[in-house]
């Protein structure tokens, strides 16, 4: 695939669709597991928001690496690269979180169909428990990867250019 378009590289433009995404997506995520209003009113529009900030990171990544290859590589930019990469392990969780969530309050959530398949409400409570972690766990990883990340991207441009030794 071609990383450019008009001549300049894809990258810096994917990353605004990443840096978006994915606090909106944790931001929904944790929110869908602490407000039941915003739980029902959101509702599959979570787990896909976070789908759509994992696919805006796999391109964003893939760009990244495009350029990669053709600009002359720097300490930083190196820095950048290396860590690149971690941010779609981040948001690959917290859609899997994001979507197990939504099928856990809509299915065995109280009140919902196949509730009383799960016969213990001591196991209920385990469940939500092991889910509220894992939420908040991918929750703060994604977006604490995407803000260091972004930040050794912003580096990589512009401390050279600051510093005049461009």
């Amino acid at each position: 695939m071609n990383w450019v378009i008009a001549g300049l590289p894809l990258h810096p433009l994917l990353v605004h669709a990443s840096v978006i995404l994915i606090p909106l997506a944790a931001l929904c995520t944790v929110l869908s597991l602490i407000w039941p209003t915003a739980r029902r009113r959101l509702g599959i529009v979570t787990p896909i928001l976070a789908f759509a900030a994992l696919g805006a990171t796999v391109l964003t990544v893939q760009a990244g690496e495009a350029l990669a290859e053709v600009i002359t590589p720097t300490a930083l930019s190196g820095a950048h690269v290396a860590i690149g990469g971690t941010v779609r392990f981040w948001i690959f969780g917290l859609f899997l979180v994001a979507a197990a969530q939504w099928l856990w309050f809509r299915y065995f959530g109280p009140g919902q169909k196949f509730a009383a398949r799960i016969p213990s409400a001591s196991t209920r409570t385990v469940l939500t428990v092991v889910l509220a972690v894992a939420v908040a766990i991918t929750s703060v990883g994604s977006v604490v990867s995407v803000v260091i990340v972004g930040d050794t991207g912003a580096q990589a441009v512009w401390a050279p250019v600051i510093s005049g030794t461009k």
